[in-house]
């Protein structure tokens, strides 16, 4: 995984909106596109608990700026792959489809992902263990990417790992594997901001990053 792009956050967000119908959730297909295209993912894995919802039209997007590839694990019934490629409509031949066990299937045939989105309601803990097996596919790979797990916000932060909860729809856990120092020795530090604009209730999440000098480090 290459240095942020913004110009590729930007576009992937664009077309995520166009791609994506509004609903209740505003920002999250947006957002977790603008991150993937940003981070200039390569290998794009979704792990689904049914059948593939618009986020994985968000990833599209993303893949169409990075120039990636997108796979949706399913572990629900044998029909979630037909009924996603339906649901999907013509964005579905962008996407691979496969059914299986999203813990195996990382740590096997997608060994090496750089972006992983991982929806919360799997199993019962069972997203601690696909992250887990996510984080070991990442390291197998450049030993750099991102873990965003959705619909998050009644199963709390995965546990011995420093991650970011965002309050953004059902919740979002953002967690940076073999994040390096920057150029020059200084660290790179960041943090999420979330703000609400008052007129249009609309949620806006910014990432901001700053660079501390090894001589004076403040803890967050």
């Amino acid at each position: 995984m290459s240095s942020w792009s913004s110009e590729n956050a930007t576009k992937a967000y664009l077309q995520a909106l166009k791609m994506g119908k509004r609903g209740k959730e505003p920002d999250v297909g947006e957002f977790i596109s603008a991150l993937a295209a940003g981070n200039n993912a390569q290998l794009i894995v979704m792990a689904c608990s049914s059948i593939a919802v618009s986020r994985t039209l968000a990833l599209v997007a993303a893949a169409r700026q990075t120039g990636g590839r997108v796979v949706c694990i399913l572990s629900g019934v044998i029909g979630d792959i037909d009924a996603s490629k339906k649901s999907l409509g013509r964005y579905a031949n962008c996407i691979e489809f496969v059914k299986g066990d999203a813990q195996k299937l990382l740590m096997g045939d997608y060994k090496g992902a750089d972006f992983v989105l991982i929806d919360c309601n799997i199993d019962i803990d069972g997203h601690e263990n696909v992250f887990r097996a996510a984080k070991e596919s990442v390291m197998h790979g450049s030993g750099a990417g991102v873990i965003v797990g959705y619909n998050a916000l009644p199963k709390g932060s995965w546990r011995g790992y420093k991650t970011h909860f965002l309050p953004i729809g059902e919740g979002l856990l953002v967690t940076r594997i073999g994040e390096n120092s920057d150029v020059g020795g200084g660290r790179k530090r960041s943090r999420w901001v979330v703000t609400v604009d008052k007129c249009t209730g609309e949620e806006h999440v910014f990432r901001v990053t700053s660079s501390s000098s090894p001589r004076k480090v403040i803890e967050a």
